[in-house]
């Protein structure tokens, strides 16, 4: 391999093949049983706070096409 005259940036990674190395990484912690149980309700509120939006949501969001009772005030009946 040749060498460049000019001093480039970052020359090392070109020749990164060069240097492996044999430290592994440390191993991942183990999670406890709390904290499994913890995601699992705090996922299970999500989506049942997601399917309560939308089961209380969708009568509102219903266009009726007959109303069924009409609200009149005092004011409106003829007296």
């Amino acid at each position: 391999m040749f060498r460049r005259r000019e001093p480039v940036p970052f020359a090392f990674i070109a020749e990164a093949d060069k240097f492996r190395s044999n430290v592994t990484p440390p191993p991942r912690e183990r999670v406890s049983a709390g904290e499994v149980a913890g995601r699992w309700l705090v996922g299970l509120t999500v989506v049942a706070g997601l399917a309560g939006s939308l089961l209380f949501g969708l009568p509102a969001l219903s266009q009726d096409q007959s109303p069924a009772h009409t609200q009149q005030s005092e004011a409106s009946e003829g007296r």
